[in-house]
């Protein structure tokens, strides 16, 4: 069978975040989660013994020995192949674990966009990956399916981003069964040409940007400094949910927020913005989680 393992839940930084001195993270430096690992999926194909990484997270050391330990039909340490969204610290920085300094992995296929590749290709440290064979990228394209094995396949697609450093991309993960959409991060769902609620109807789950629950959230009484909600463009929780209101309960169950910021509630099932996604017939995506494709 097929499966998505959920890997990581957290924003690029993790949590606790580096000098964050409030509520959210003060008990986290002593008494560090076990559940607070940058955002991440797995992807386990039984049949063909096969196992896949979205994101090369911080956090890669743990996660790819969580998905090594879900994929029990093989000893290798290594995913299959690696699937990376964009050049944000949480989502690609994890590479360096395959170079000499750690791993010294023998040309993990690494799937990358165009200017990702490019970025990587041109850009130290990550150019030596590429010079000494630990990485073999491999070039993704707009809306074009990578065939993975018969009844497995990935569709990378463009989402507007910040994108100083490569191109943002979404992956709709189809197996044999069922299909996945993953956007960990986009700007408000407005500026995407295409529309989530359309996209939702296609697939059977919906990983989707959930990095602030509100505004309030980001102008938290306990900042030093005020930011302008409008250079953070991500959908807030509270928008989503929103524009989500009106679909089927059927709908409404495929979604799962992801890509949470340290100071996001929503982490904290015991907490009263936990209950309002759960209310309101929406899925807060939790490590280990697993979800058959």
């Amino acid at each position: 069978e097929t499966s998505l393992i959920v890997l990581g839940t957290m924003q690029d930084a993790g949590s606790p975040q580096l000098g964050c001195t409030k509520d959210c993270c003060r008990d986290l430096f002593s008494n560090p989660g076990k559940n607070n690992r940058v955002v991440s999926l797995g992807l386990v194909d039984v049949m063909h013994q096969k196992k896949y990484l979205f994101e090369a997270t911080p956090d890669i050391t743990q996660q790819a020995k969580a998905l090594k330990n879900y994929a029990t039909f093989s000893d290798r340490e290594m995913p299959d192949g690696i699937f990376v969204t964009h050049a944000h610290i949480g989502h690609y920085t994890g590479l360096q674990y395959l170079g000499k300094e750690a791993m010294n992995t023998d040309s993990i296929p690494v799937y990358a966009m165009p200017r990702m590749k490019h970025f990587l290709e041109q850009n130290g440290p990550w150019n030596l990956l590429v010079k000494n064979k630990n990485i073999a990228l491999r070039e993704m394209q707009h809306q074009k399916e990578i065939q993975l094995a018969p009844g497995l396949k990935v569709m990378p697609f463009t989402v507007p981003h910040r994108d100083e450093f490569s191109e943002t991309v979404g992956f709709i993960i189809t197996g044999p069964n069922k299909k996945a959409l993953f956007i960990p991060d986009i700007d408000k769902w407005e500026k995407w040409e295409t529309g989530i609620i359309t996209a939702i109807a296609t697939v059977d789950y919906a990983f989707i940007d959930g990095t602030f629950f509100d505004a309030a959230e980001i102008n938290n009484p306990q900042d030093p400094v005020r930011r302008d909600i409008s250079t953070i463009p991500h959908p807030f929780i509270i928008e989503s949910m929103n524009l989500f209101k009106d679909l089927p309960t059927a709908e409404k169950k495929k979604i799962y927020f992801i890509h949470f910021n340290h100071t996001n509630a929503a982490i904290n099932p015991n907490s009263k913005e936990a209950a309002r996604i759960v209310k309101n017939g929406f899925n807060i995506a939790v490590i280990n989680q697993v979800l058959k494709l």
